[in-house]
């Protein structure tokens, strides 16, 4: 589904050193899969997924999407980002109503669309509100929702549960993985977070410091579906210490 290679981007801010963020990095995301990336901070994997959104430029390298060049920003590429990008001034339904209505689907087809996602994500009976009256997970699932009512053929997540406390997070989570069983999108996540990589991931990319490279990819042999449980068993400790034991050397590298 997703192919990167090569992929370089340099910044060249005026009267300050060049910066080298990434650095000749592949990637293969597979159709209908989970792929995480995690990495110490700087190391470019927000800078990665806006190359893939179509929100930045590389220096270099070619990114395909089904084959075709990503040139651009496309609803084929749905984005849920940490913050909650909703318009405020819209009601809930309405946010996920938008993408449908600026692809030029009616009123009555969008409504569906979002009526359908709204329950899926548990606040149908939320449809009239403002984001302003929802809690931060709420706002999240609303986001979700928007990013999957234009049925794009991957969904990008940019650390989409950073911001909330760890039982809400834990719930977002497994909501999240519930909608994956149920759409099956290919997914490109983002998280600091190794358990969440883990819970989450049919796959876990670990990033180097900066200049952001592929230090190892690792696959998750953790049967789907998956709870909470999963955390504690002996395939998921083995994983993590795996994965801590890369995150420690590429932080003592970036703290250096």
């Amino acid at each position: 589904m997703l192919e990167l290679t090569d992929l370089t981007v340099r910044f060249t801010p005026k009267r300050k050193p060049a910066v080298l963020a990434l650095d000749n990095v592949s990637l293969t995301v597979e159709d209908n899969q989970f792929s995480v990336i995690v990495g110490p901070s700087g190391c470019g994997k927000s800078t990665l997924l806006r190359l893939v959104a179509g929100l930045q430029e590389q220096t270099s390298g070619t990114m395909l999407l089904d084959g075709q060049p990503i040139e651009g920003p496309s609803a084929e590429r749905g984005m849920v980002f940490q913050s909650y990008t909703l318009f405020p001034w819209l009601t809930v339904r309405d946010n996920v109503m938008f993408g449908p209505k600026l692809k030029g689907l009616g009123a009555k087809e969008a409504g569906r669309i979002a009526d359908d996602l709204l329950d899926s994500v548990g606040l149908a009976q939320f449809a009239a509100s403002y984001p302003k009256e929802l809690s931060g997970g709420m706002r999240q699932r609303v986001a979700l929702a928007r990013a999957l009512a234009n049925d794009p053929k991957i969904l990008l997540m940019d650390e989409p549960f950073g911001a909330l406390d760890s039982q809400t997070r834990q719930l977002m989570q497994e909501l999240l993985l519930d909608i994956w069983q149920k759409h099956r999108k290919t997914v490109l996540f983002i998280t600091h977070d190794i358990d969440e990589a883990i819970f989450l991931g049919d796959v876990v990319h670990v990033m180097s410091a900066r200049p952001g490279r592929f230090k190892e990819s690792l696959p998750v042999d953790i049967p789907r579906p998956r709870t909470m449980e999963a955390l504690t068993s002996e395939a998921f400790m083995g994983l993590k210490r795996r994965i801590l034991g890369l995150m420690h050397e590429e932080a003592v590298k970036a703290a250096g």
